[in-house]
Parts: C-alpha cells; sequence; structure tokens
C-alpha cells in the first residue's frame, strides 16, 4: 500500500476528526502540472512547443532565479517576485484571482505552497493544542487534576492518558512523512529544490511539526509513565513505548522516537551555552532547548524577572533569531525524566544553582532597596 493511502486510512480511523494535509489534491496539482510539461503548451503565437518541466513551469527557481525576481519587480509583478522565497502566499493567491488579465503565476498556479502552508498550520495547532491540554491534566497537582479529569472525556488510568498521548505522537510523525514526501515528490517534479527551500521557509515561521516543544514533552511524557508503570508492575501495552527512549552518546542524552517509515526525532539535550546536560530546561520558539538560567543569562535578564522580561530584539543563543523568547514553553516533563535518570548530576547542579539563585535575589533586592532610598 503506499504512503498516501496508508496516510488516509489511518485520519479516517481516528475517533476524532482532525486536521490533515491534503496529500491526494496536492498530489494531483503535481500531476497536471507534469502532464502539461510533458504534452507541452502553445505559446502566444499558436506555436506548440514540447519543454521539459524546469522551463515550462514556472516555480521552478532555476540559477537566474534572481533575473525573474528582477524582471518581475519591473513589470510590477512584485508580488510574484515576493513568492519567489515564499512569502505572503494566501496574499498572492487573492491578488491573482482577483485580476481580470491573465498574468504569470508561480508555484503551479499559486495552490500548492499556499494550499500546504494552511493546512500545516492547521496540524501544528491542534497538536500543540491537545498535547497541552493532556500534559496539563497530567502535571496538575491536587484538586486540580481531579477537576481537570471531570472536565475530559478521558478515563481516569494511566492507559488513557498513555493512548491518547500515543495517539498524538503518531499523529504527529505521519504528517512530518507526509510533508517530507509530498516536498520531495514537487522537487522530482520540477527538478528543483523548491521544497527542500520551503520546507526551510516553515521551520523559520515555527510551523515545523518536529520542531514543537510539546512532541519533546510528549515523549519524555510517555517514558516517565512507562517507568512509574514498571514500579507497580501493572499490565500497560504501549507499542510506542519500543520506540521511544533516552539514550546517552559519550555522557550526552538525547530524547529518540522512532516509529516508522524510517522517522526519526532525535532530539539534543545538551544545553549550547553551558555545554552540559540541560537543567530545568525550557525550549524557545525556534525550537532549542536550553537550561533556564543559561537562556536569562544569554537574554541579559537576572533570574527573578525570567523569560517574560526579555527584550524582542534579544536572540537566540544558537540561531540568533529574534523575537524567541516570549512564548518559551517550560519542559517539564523532560525536567522530571533527567532528575530520575541522572541522579547524581542532578543533585549537584540542584545545589549550584540555588546557591546562584540565592545570590540572584539578593542582588535584586538590594539594587531595589537602593533605588528606593535614592542611593
Amino acid at each position: 500500500m503506499k504512503f498516501c493511502k496508508k496516510y488516509q486510512a489511518y485520519m479516517k480511523g481516528q475517533e476524532k476528526k482532525l486536521p490533515t494535509l491534503g496529500i491526494k489534491k496536492l498530489k494531483k496539482i503535481l500531476k497536471k502540472c507534469k502532464g502539461d510539461c510533458q504534452r507541452g503548451r502553445p505559446d502566444v503565437n499558436g506555436i506548440l512547443n514540447i519543454q521539459n518541466c524546469p522551463q515550462q513551469c514556472p516555480g521552478y527557481l532555476s540559477a537566474s532565479n534572481l533575473q525573474v525576481a528582477s524582471v518581475l519587480f519591473q513589470r510590477r509583478y512584485w508580488l510574484s517576485a515576493i513568492i519567489l522565497e515564499m512569502k505572503f502566499c494566501k496574499k498572492y493567491q487573492e491578488y491573482m484571482k482577483g485580476q481580470e488579465k491573465k498574468l504569470p503565476t508561480l508555484v503551479c498556479d499559486g495552490t500548492f505552497f499556499p494550499s500546504l502552508l494552511e493546512e500545516m498550520s492547521a496540524v501544528v495547532g491542534c497538536f500543540n493544542e491537545r498535547a497541552q491540554k493532556l500534559l496539563d491534566l497530567h502535571l496538575a497537582p491536587g484538586l486540580k487534576r481531579y477537576f481537570f479529569w471531570f472536565r475530559s472525556n478521558l478515563k481516569r488510568n494511566h492507559v488513557a492518558l498513555v493512548e491518547e498521548g500515543e495517539d498524538l505522537v503518531t499523529y504527529a510523525l505521519i504528517n512530518a512523512i507526509a510533508l517530507r514526501k509530498i516536498l520531495k515528490k514537487y522537487d522530482k517534479v520540477h527538478y528543483s529544490k523548491q521544497g527542500q527551500a520551503f520546507k526551510s521557509q516553515v521551520q523559520s515561521m515555527h510551523i515545523e511539526i518536529l520542531q514543537s516543544p510539546w512532541l519533546c514533552e510528549l515523549m519524555a511524557f510517555h517514558i516517565n509513565l512507562r517507568e512509574s508503570e514498571a514500579k507497580t508492575r501493572s499490565r500497560i501495552a504501549p507499542s510506542l513505548f519500543e520506540g521511544c527512549y533516552l539514550q546517552f552518546n559519550d555522557g550526552k542524552p538525547s530524547l529518540c522516537c522512532e516509529l516508522f517509515d524510517s522517522v526519526k526525532a532525535d532530539i539534543d539535550l545538551t544545553c549550547s551555552i553551558c555545554l552540559d546536560t540541560v537543567f530545568d530546561p525550557v525550549s524557545l520558539t525556534c525550537g532549542h532547548i536550553f537550561c533556564y538560567m543559561c537562556a536569562c543569562s544569554a537574554a541579559s535578564v537576572d533570574i527573578v524577572d525570567g523569560l517574560k522580561a526579555v527584550e524582542p530584539k534579544e536572540k537566540c543563543a544558537l540561531c540568533r533569531e529574534t523575537g524567541v523568547h516570549e512564548g518559551a514553553v517550560h519542559l517539564e516533563e523532560l525536567n522530571i525524566l533527567l532528575s530520575r535518570r541522572c541522579r547524581e548530576y542532578w543533585e549537584q547542579r540542584r545545589e549550584t544553582e540555588r546557591l546562584e539563585r540565592i545570590k540572584q535575589h539578593k542582588e535584586h533586592w538590594e539594587s531595589l532597596r537602593r533605588a528606593f532610598n535614592g542611593v
């Protein structure tokens, strides 16, 4: 069975209706584009020229793509030039539909990438929302947990949590496979690297599902539940546990998840600032994980004010992207997992950070006292 059919069968089998990638529709767009290129199309003079896809398809980024963009700007087809960089897809589509005269368009008549971008945004948004609700339910303390249980539709046991988490991880990975395959198909049809360029652009827009911090949290959540059930000797058979694990290479930890179709999510858990295992980990919106104190230090804020006080102009210490601190996610499940697996290191690091936090708090309140007294 081809992946497209497997994907459709999987999504139909879900109890809840979830956003999907329209692989079948996108493949039809590519098939039409490929067919038009093979048959050839008459030019403005009515002469039929049989050309291969790189010259025929306007979405192809050749070596002279900058010249193409320049010509488009000169002819006031500015939206077509902008789409060369995969920007303003929806505006581009709306603009081209509103034109009385037929103007040159890009990327398979401007429907492939705008459609894919919209569907990807819906998939990632749904995944993040459901994953956050599940993890809030698992981590909620005391009466708050019972209140969440009462409002949720899940059964009040670990099996229900595992099944829901497994569905979410599978949903994330199967959509990651679908995206990879459809972009690979696009590049194959067009003899281009446009699909890879689109994937890079999607990552910079923070709508790459493998980049989501909630995927990392779900993986840690599964391992934590597995260890909890192993201690209580409860019978539970989550198939996902076999492919989700924490491994150490030369003392450096990484979180791995392998399911099917050779797709592997491998998340490095070494802080790029202190070059040690992340402690009290936090994920910035760009997807990079740091120790909370290291992230605060790199952003020039103290631990008292925290990441909420970071200026928008501050950059990620690794990728140098700005504005990535505002939506930072505290990885609590990952923190629990590492504290169990690295006990000796965790105790040493906890004591070191405790002393540093006390020092920063004293300095903070001392500066406030001096400001109040006018010193």
